[in-house]
């Protein structure tokens, strides 16, 4: 088996099982404190792997910027897009935006307990992962480093959602077990998508600047729109530090792999 295609099942893996182990930790009551404090990590890993390591590897290709921008863009918007849609059909359950406030709490009367948004979250999750998969593959492809920065982003950014994630199964009346198994067998779709990247990109080496550009635009998506507001909530100087602390320290992780 090749090296690279070895690196990537293994990020893939252990991408998926730590942060639904985290996750699932987090969520049944001990430590939810720290489901926050990732949001902040989350933010810088993620921000400094997308404009900082990610954009300047596709920029590096023979690929003209205008071209890879014009993908910036159109993933920015396709993710909005998807989001959007989501709502629309079905609406996104509010326990999932906040998960750090809602870990423990309601968990035989929440608004949001059905059947439906059980499975709303887990379809949604599912593909997420495939998309993950994807992104850790090519970013594989063209440079190591950059594959272990995209698995550690990933990890970072699967934490919090995930925890969001158990509420709404708990809520739904999912036993514990059930919820972790059910989430598990989701993160194993960053397998399939790895596997596929691989095969699929490893044919059309073209298309890897193009297909970390749009992941960059993923990751600048969750960013900006999902994890920055909820820092945002936090109006002290008191709140305000630990989460700069936590966002340079991301950015320093990234700095560090990449020397």
């Amino acid at each position: 088996m090749d090296a690279t295609l070895r690196a990537i099942l293994l990020t893939t893996t252990l991408s998926g099982v730590v942060s639904i182990s985290a996750a699932a930790f987090l969520s049944f009551g001990l430590l939810a404190r720290m489901a926050e404090r990732m949001v902040s990590l989350s933010v810088g890993i993620m921000l400094s792997t997308s404009l900082l390591h990610a954009m300047p590897e596709a920029i590096e290709s023979k690929v003209a910027p205008v071209s890879l921008f014009a993908t910036l863009l159109g993933g920015l918007l396709t993710f909005f897009m998807l989001e959007k849609m989501a709502i629309v059909h079905g609406g996104t359950p509010a326990d999932a935006s906040h998960p750090a406030q809602s870990v423990g709490h309601g968990h035989h009367h929440g608004s949001h307990g059905t059947t439906r948004s059980a499975w709303m979250v887990l379809v949604g999750d599912g593909l997420h992962n495939f998309t993950d998969g994807i992104m850790i593959a090519a970013a594989f492809l063209a440079d190591p480093a950059l594959g272990i920065l995209t698995g550690m982003a990933i990890v970072a950014h699967e934490i919090p959602q995930e925890v969001g994630d158990f509420v709404v199964l708990l809520n739904s009346g999912y036993s514990r077990a059930r919820a972790y198994l059910f989430n598990l067998l989701c993160s194993l779709m960053a397998l399939v998508g790895g596997v596929l990247g691989y095969y699929m990109l490893d044919k059309a080496g073209n298309l890897v600047p193009y297909v970390l550009t749009f992941a960059s635009a993923g990751f600048l998506y969750v960013a900006i729109s999902h994890l920055m507001p909820q820092l945002q909530r936090k109006d002290t100087w008191r709140d305000s530090l630990p989460q700069l602390g936590l966002i340079a320290i991301g950015i320093l992780v990234v700095l560090l792999i990449l020397d």
